[in-house]
């Protein structure tokens, strides 16, 4: 897969989507899935624009509703961000079901979990910035409910490699499966994987039935353990030049919305705070995937630092930015995210969310 740049290329990359099949075919591996997530996750494009372009295309409900439904799940899970804050970072609803340590196995660093479909996702990842969504779920299960690792430092490894670096989707997916967000953990054998990513494997760790698990022991494979350190990868920070009689538009790593207040002259400033990526840190190919991305937007500055250092240079510039959890210490005038739905407020399960949110997009 490829993941272009270009906004153009990437809304005829929503246009040119067919999401007819997408719930019969999105969980195996060659399925028909959108590669949109990245976009989604930087946004530059919304859930709702999403919606909106397939739906102006004449898809009937039953075409459509599996897809949006996955469109949802990324507006829940910032739903649920925005509700709880800093508590997503720990174990939300229950303590994880399996943990007897803080680290990672050193075969999911270095794909060599003897398991080649989870391998083969592995290097995918590394090379590319991309995991399939059942290999994220499959890794995740590996990791925190057979290698009984605290979801944490795994799910910042996984963070820090994927271009549609979304934490809120991220971490809260890794408790899904550890049963730290949900009433129990996920488990996956060698035949759901075999069958979901065309794979040969038998007489692996997870060949066994559904009954066996949790396993009575780790598996050799998985019991060398590694304590994770990123490296930092920010550009280096440059000077700005500004109008101070004009108004500032804020762009920040989740948003990169070039058709957001484009026909209005100001400054325009993205901001990557260093204490935010001290705390979610991504990689080389994360960052410049989002400066990439910045080229969209016409004029757009780079600034590498924290917000009230910004603000204090821009002086008497009124401040725009888009609402979203990184920016809740920002100050000036906040715009709302085009949301697929005007469902608000923190659900406790997704399919409570899902009810009203297809109630006003199929029903009303």
């Amino acid at each position: 897969m490829n993941f272009p740049t270009s906004y153009t290329e990437i809304v005829n990359r929503i246009k040119n989507f067919d999401p007819s099949n997408y719930g019969q075919t999105r969980n195996h591996i060659d399925g028909n899935v959108s590669y949109l997530s990245p976009y989604i996750s930087r946004g530059v494009i919304s859930t709702k624009l999403i919606y909106q372009e397939l739906k102006n295309k004449g898809y009937e409900k039953e075409e459509l509703i599996k897809f949006t439904q996955e469109l949802a799940w990324r507006d829940y899970w910032q739903r649920v961000w925005i509700s709880k804050g800093e508590e997503i970072n720990s174990d939300l609803k229950n303590k994880q079901h399996f943990s007897e340590n803080d680290l990672i196995p050193i075969s999911i660093l270095e794909a060599k979990t003897q398991i080649s479909a989870i391998d083969k996702g592995i290097s995918t990842l590394l090379e590319t910035g991309y995991m399939h969504n059942h290999i994220r779920m499959y890794l995740a299960s590996i990791a925190c409910n057979i290698a009984r690792s605290q979801w944490q430092m795994p799910a910042k490894w996984m963070y820090y490699h994927l271009l549609d670096a979304d934490w809120a989707s991220n971490a809260l997916s890794w408790q899904w499966v550890s049963g730290a967000n949900s009433n129990k953990a996920y488990f996956a054998n060698q035949e759901n994987i075999n069958q979901f990513c065309n794979s040969p494997d038998s007489k692996t760790f997870l060949d066994v039935s559904y009954s066996d698990f949790p396993l009575a022991e780790i598996p050799q494979e998985l019991k060398e353990l590694t304590d994770w350190n990123p490296s930092k990868v920010l550009p280096l920070p440059k000077s700005i030049e500004f109008d101070e009689a004009l108004p500032s538009y804020i762009y920040t790593f989740y948003n990169l919305d070039p058709e957001w207040r484009k026909d209005e002259k100001g400054n325009r400033i993205l901001i990557l705070e260093p204490s935010h990526f001290n705390e979610y840190p991504v990689s080389s190919k994360t960052i410049d995937f989002t400066l990439a991305l910045g080229e969209n937007i016409e004029g757009l500055q780079l600034f590498l630092g924290e917000f009230a250092e910004l603000k204090k240079i821009l002086g008497q510039s009124p401040i725009f930015y888009k609402e979203h959890p990184i920016s809740n210490h920002f100050e000036g005038h906040q715009d709302p995210r085009d949301w697929l739905s005007t469902v608000d407020g923190y659900h406790s399960s997704f399919f409570k969310f899902w009810k009203l949110v297809q109630k006003e997009l199929f029903e009303s």
